[in-house]
């Protein structure tokens, strides 16, 4: 069955980094679009960074110039680097998946979710 597991969450001060990485199995990863998608305390989720089958990247407008996403389709693992984080990033970083994708995708159209990990951003 398909499984995405996040790890690498934490809580770090106003402009530090953290890689978020999720593994995932039970799939055809390198055919899939693989997604980050965070929900902060009281606000909607948000795609904060997204890449398609080809490689390619879109960033949410927050975050651009600061996160960068990359996946390793040898070891089917998708990365979040995160960099100048501020406290508006607190938030729970959800990994998410779709299968034979290519383009951006909105939250509800990723098919897969792993069971999140919690970036706390204190100033």
């Amino acid at each position: 069955q398909v499984q995405l597991v996040e790890s690498g969450g934490g809580s770090v001060q106003a402009g530090g980094s953290l890689r978020l990485s999720c593994t995932a199995s039970g799939y055809i990863y390198s055919s899939a679009c693989m997604g980050w998608v965070r929900q902060g305390p009281g606000k909607e989720r948000e795609v904060v960074a997204g890449i398609d089958s080809r490689g390619s990247t879109t960033y949410a407008d927050s975050v651009k110039g600061r996160f960068t996403i990359s996946r390793d389709n040898a070891k089917n693992i998708l990365y979040l680097q995160m960099n100048s984080l501020k406290p508006e990033d607190t938030a729970m970083y959800y990994c998410a998946t779709r299968f034979y994708c290519i383009g951006s995708l909105r939250p509800d159209q990723y098919s897969y979710w792993g069971q999140g990990t919690q970036v706390t951003v204190s100033s």
